[in-house]
């Protein structure tokens, strides 16, 4: 993770745009983020606070993050002591991975009050605290963490603050030159960088260490590499270089021979690096429950696929049941009762072989043939029966594994429209909702094309469905990946860009369950070439005259075209 000392400092330099601008509305879309809705300079922000063990950060945002029906107490707290109130201030703490926001408010009775919102980005204890700046206690935390659970801090209501303890390294903005000059007189490690210097990680270690190859005057080195993390760095860069994502504020030069994008700021850069990940541990919260019935599900329907694979192939013996009937009957004067086989000519063979066919010695020659013939009928109604239960089994296996893979791409607000198509289909009990709300009509993502043209995504069966035969017109393009299960994707136009078409088949790439491949098919056609057959589960449609394009999934044309809707 490089989200360290320095990219704090670049974050909180370039989030002084925010100083004196008033916080409008404040949201908190699940238990790890809160967003502040802030209006400054003339124009409208969103100051995202994540405390995700893994995705830790502090950042604008320009995605859309669902909010839940209510909002939970930290997020009421915050609106009661903030909401209205103006930034005062945005500083950085020891050149530690903590931002701290002042902002001035008013209290119930309309007296002048200090909070202090301590975002402290820190992996697996990151927390965010609100913080009554006069009397340096604390009002209330995302994390409360008692005395049993940290002897040197209590974060607790009511407690007093105390800051997370230093490591007593140097500051980078503040250690002397004499110092610095001492320190890099002899060859250094990214390790003992790490260990001297506050705010350094490996990755930004390495990078100075770089650098300071091509010049003898590692002090001047080390000041223009600082200066580059101001005002939100020089060249905001993601880097994938040996399967592994890089990102920082600058430009990282020791990776130069890695897929190298550059972003115009430190905000849209973190969006990338973020987005489907957190987007991803988002439904995780609020779907883990439903990942594990449909995988459940899945596997018992696995299970039934084996078993009635076994009744298939032991009912597809009728042939033999049919030919020892008829050859019993035509030797049917042969053999007498009370023998166990009888060895007879097999005239239906080209070779006319002696068969050897197994009796009852307790039936007659009549009996032992009636009964083969019984077999045959038995077998052959089985075989239609266990025919049509694998057809009915692999048709669940291929809806739950959709549904499946929309869970795993969906945003929360698709989650409830997945339970209650599942619900519709008798398969789930919707939970017990406190209020009865009016059911709203699904509604697809929406994304604009380079060149402005709309097109829309639907997220789960019931957005899909809804898209195809009732919003599209018939004239509209159909995109959907080709034997592999997926959204529907529909270009509002009959005669499409290239750009358009090619921007529209990577969505359908990114929202299917190849999202992870190379090169996948995507065919397109016509919205009046799209059928559904009758009794079809949602989302399962026929289609016809299409054309297919073959697509690298990029997360980066995903974003840039919400970013254009």
């Amino acid at each position: 993770m490089a989200f360290d000392g320095l990219f704090t400092y670049s974050i909180t330099a370039d989030l002084q745009q925010l100083v004196t601008g008033r916080i409008t509305k404040i949201h908190q879309p699940n238990a790890q983020e809160v967003i502040l809705h802030v209006r400054a300079n003339g124009k409208n922000h969103k100051l995202l606070f994540s405390i995700h063990s893994s995705y830790a950060r502090v950042h604008l945002t320009e995605q859309v993050i669902e909010n839940p029906a209510e909002p939970p107490m930290f997020c009421m707290l915050l609106r009661k002591h903030i909401e209205g109130g103006f930034i005062a201030s945005i500083k950085q703490r020891d050149f530690d991975r903590i931002i701290i926001v002042e902002i001035e408010s008013k209290n119930e009775i309309g007296d002048p009050i200090v909070r202090e919102i301590h975002a402290e980005i820190m992996g697996r204890h990151s927390n965010l605290l609100l913080i009554d700046q006069e009397q340096g206690k604390i009002i209330d935390s995302l994390k409360h963490l008692p005395p049993s659970v940290n002897s040197f801090r209590t974060v607790l209501p009511g407690q007093p603050y105390i800051a997370p303890p230093t490591q007593n390294k140097w500051n980078p903005l503040t250690v002397t030159d004499e110092e610095l000059t001492a320190f890099f007189a002899e060859g250094k490690t990214s390790k003992e960088i790490v260990q001297q210097l506050a705010g350094f990680s490996p990755l930004h270690a390495e990078e100075l260490l770089y650098q300071m190859k091509t010049t003898s005057n590692t002090l001047a080195c080390f000041k223009d590499f600082m200066t580059s993390f101001a005002n939100g760095g020089m060249k905001p860069m993601y880097v994938l270089f040996n399967q592994k994502v890089y990102f920082s504020p600058i430009e990282l030069t020791h990776l130069h021979d890695g897929d190298i994008t550059i972003y115009p700021n430190v905000h849209e850069l973190l969006d990338r690096v973020f987005f489907a990940r957190a987007e991803r541990d988002r439904v995780k919260q609020q779907a883990g429950d439903l990942e594990r019935w449909l995988q459940n599900e899945i596997d018992k329907l696995a299970l039934k696929t084996k078993k009635l694979t076994k009744d298939y192939e032991r009912a597809s013996k009728l042939d033999q049941f049919q030919l020892y009937g008829e050859l019993l009957m035509a030797n049917i004067y042969a053999f007498e009762k009370g023998v166990k086989e009888v060895t007879v000519t097999n005239y239906y063979s080209e070779t006319g072989e002696e068969i050897t066919i197994p009796v009852s010695e307790r039936k007659t020659p009549i009996e032992n043939a009636q009964s083969y013939y019984t077999k045959y009928t038995k077998a052959k109604n089985a075989l239609v029966m266990v025919q049509e239960q694998l057809e009915k089994t692999t048709d669940e296996i291929s809806y739950f594994e959709m549904l499946a893979q929309q869970v795993q791409q969906a945003s929360p607000g698709d989650i409830e429209e997945i339970r209650e198509e599942l619900a519709e289909q008798g398969y789930l009990k919707l939970r017990h909702a406190k209020k009865k709300k009016k059911q709203a009509k699904p509604e697809p993502e929406r994304y604009v094309s380079s060149t402005g043209v709309t097109i829309s995504v639907g997220k789960n069966n019931k957005q899909n469905d809804m898209l195809t035969f009732k919003l599209a017109k018939r004239t509209d393009i159909w995109l959907h990946t080709k034997d592999i299960p997926g959204s529907h994707v529909v270009i509002h136009s009959s005669e499409p860009d290239e750009t358009t078409l090619r921007e529209a088949a990577t969505l359908a790439a990114y929202f299917s369950k190849a999202r992870e491949s190379s090169s996948v098919p995507v065919d397109y056609t016509e919205i009046r070439q799209v059928k559904k057959p009758n009794g079809a589960k949602p989302g399962f449609v026929i289609y016809f005259e299409q054309k297919t394009l073959y697509i690298d999934p990029d997360e980066t044309v995903i974003l840039q075209l919400k970013k254009q809707s």
